[in-house]
C-alpha cells in the first residue's frame, strides 16, 4: 500500500484455516498509521498478487477501510462522564458489529467487546438517569443492567435507526418487542455451551432442552428469560379459561382478559406455555405453545382468545425413521407475559 508515493505496507497477509463463511466475514487485516490534517488529500494505491488458493475454491474479497482511533480509552470515558454529569439524562449506546457477530465464526466470550462495561458504570455512576442501548444481534452479559434507569434492546438497526431510537426514546413510539432468545447473567450460567463440531458433526446431547428449555431444566435464573419485553404502560392478565378436552386434529381455546393499567396506549404479548407432569416421555418443563399481541388504550380490557393445535402436545417417537405420537391425558397450560412469567393455569384433557 503506497500514501502519496511512499510504501507503507508490505506484506503477505494468510488466512488461517479452512471455514469458507469465516474467511469472507472475519478476515485477517494488517492497517498502518498515517497522520493526516483537516481538508488534506490522500493519493492511496494498493497492489495484490493474486494467487491461486484451492483451499477457499479459488475465491478472493478485499475489505479496505480505517480502523477506530487508538485515542486512550481512560481518556474517551472521562469525557463521557463530564458530558452525562451536566445533562440531564445520559443515552449510552453499546453493542457489537459484524466482525464480533457473524455466520461466518463462533464467539469466544458474550462480554461486550471493549472497555464498553467500564463507560456504562462511569456514565451510570455520573448520572443516574442513563439509558443504554444495546445495538447487538444476540445475547451478550450486561454486569450494569441493575445500575442504570433503562435498557434498551434495538438489535441492528437500518439506514433509518437513528430516528427510530429517537422516536422510541422520547416516547412517541413503544418499544413493542419481546425476547426470543434467553439472556444470561454471566456466560458460565448459560446450559449448552459445547456447539464446537467434532470430525464435522455436533452432538445435541441436550435433546429437546434446547433454548429457553434448557434454562428451564438448569433452574438457573437468568439475566432476562424468554419472551421478556417492557413498554410503557403497565397490565394485568386474569380469568383465564380454556376448553376442557381436546383431541388430534382439534385444537384448544385459551382465553384471557387483559386489561391496560397504565396511562397511555401500549401493547402487550399474551404468550401460552404447556407442561406435562408424569410424562412417560422426555419433555421440557415447559414449551410454548401460543401467544397472541394485545393493542389496548390506557384503562381499557378486552378478551383474548389463543388457538393452541392438539398437535403442540404431541411427541417425536421411534428417532429418524419415528413420527409424532400422542400420550393421552391431561397437560397445564400456563398464560403469562413470559415463559416464567405466568398469570393463570388451567388443565386440559387430550382424549
Amino acid at each position: 500500500m503506497w500514501v502519496d508515493g511512499a510504501l507503507l505496507l508490505d506484506e503477505d497477509v494468510p488466512f488461517a484455516g479452512d471455514q469458507l463463511g469465516a474467511a469472507f466475514l472475519d478476515p485477517p487485516a494488517r492497517s498502518v498509521p498515517v497522520p493526516v490534517t483537516a481538508g488534506q488529500r490522500l493519493a492511496i494505491r494498493i497492489e495484490h498478487d493474486v494467487v491461486q488458493d484451492e483451499t477457499l475454491g479459488g475465491v478472493l474479497a478485499y475489505q479496505f477501510g480505517t480502523e477506530p482511533s487508538d485515542d486512550d480509552p481512560a481518556d474517551l470515558v472521562a469525557a463521557a462522564v463530564s458530558a452525562a454529569s451536566r445533562a440531564d439524562v445520559a443515552v449510552v449506546v453499546v453493542g457489537t458489529n459484524s466482525r464480533v457477530e457473524s455466520e461466518g465464526h463462533d464467539r469466544t466470550s458474550l462480554a461486550l467487546p471493549g472497555h464498553q462495561d467500564d463507560l456504562v458504570r462511569a456514565v451510570a455512576a455520573a448520572n443516574p438517569a442513563t439509558v443504554v442501548v444495546v445495538n447487538a444481534g444476540s445475547p451478550v452479559e450486561m454486569p450494569w443492567r441493575d445500575e442504570v434507569a433503562a435498557v434498551l434492546l434495538s438489535w441492528f438497526g437500518g439506514q433509518e435507526y437513528g430516528n427510530a431510537l429517537a422516536d422510541v426514546l422520547t416516547g412517541a413510539r413503544e418499544p413493542g418487542g419481546r425476547l426470543p432468545t434467553t439472556w444470561p447473567a454471566v456466560m458460565s450460567d448459560v446450559p449448552v455451551l459445547d456447539v464446537t463440531p467434532v470430525d464435522g458433526a455436533v452432538s445435541y446431547d441436550e435433546g429437546v432442552h434446547i433454548g429457553y428449555r434448557a434454562w428451564l431444566r438448569a433452574g438457573t435464573e437468568p439475566a432476562y428469560p424468554f419472551g421478556h419485553g417492557l413498554g410503557y404502560t403497565t397490565w394485568s392478565i386474569g380469568g383465564v379459561a380454556a376448553t376442557p378436552t381436546v383431541t388430534e386434529g382439534d385444537a384448544v381455546i385459551v382465553t384471557a382478559t387483559v386489561a391496560n393499567t397504565g396511562d397511555r396506549a401500549g401493547k402487550h404479548v399474551v404468550q401460552v406455555y404447556a407442561s406435562r407432569a408424569g410424562s412417560s416421555v422426555d419433555r421440557p418443563v415447559r414449551w410454548l405453545v401460543g401467544f397472541a399481541p394485545v393493542r389496548l388504550d390506557a384503562g381499557a380490557s378486552t378478551e383474548v382468545a389463543i388457538e393452541v393445535p392438539a398437535r403442540a402436545f404431541a411427541h417425536w417417537d421411534g428417532g429418524r425413521d419415528g413420527n409424532w405420537a400422542y400420550e393421552h391425558g391431561w397437560f397445564t397450560l400456563h398464560v403469562g407475559a413470559s415463559v416464567v412469567d405466568e398469570a393463570g393455569r388451567v388443565s386440559v384433557e387430550l382424549a
